[in-house]
């Protein structure tokens, strides 16, 4: 199901990535510590107001995680430390 581009970018910010300006809207995780992660993704600054599930998946493997616990992520459900589990298993922080 397609979600809100405001939405999801508000739920990133809120568990620590950090948003920086350019062609589009870029999105890089540093963690609780202050460790720059591998964990990085973006959007559009066009005008579309929603994020396809195709999209959403992309951007759930750029984060590391899979699509359903990016899902969580963006929606509050899975909290910052346990991110930071996943990432570490991943090998990505």
């Amino acid at each position: 199901m397609p979600r809100d581009k405001r939405d999801v970018e508000a739920g990133l910010e809120s568990k620590g990535f950090q948003k920086v300006e350019g062609d589009h809207h870029y999105y890089v995780y540093w963690s609780a510590g202050g460790k720059k992660s591998m964990a990085k993704t973006k959007t559009s600054r066009g005008f579309g107001r929603d994020i396809s599930d195709d999209l959403l998946s992309k951007m759930a493997h750029q984060c590391g995680v899979t699509k359903p616990n990016f899902l969580k992520l963006v929606d509050c459900p899975l909290q910052r430390p346990d991110y930071e589990d996943l990432l570490k298993q991943a090998g990505k922080l």
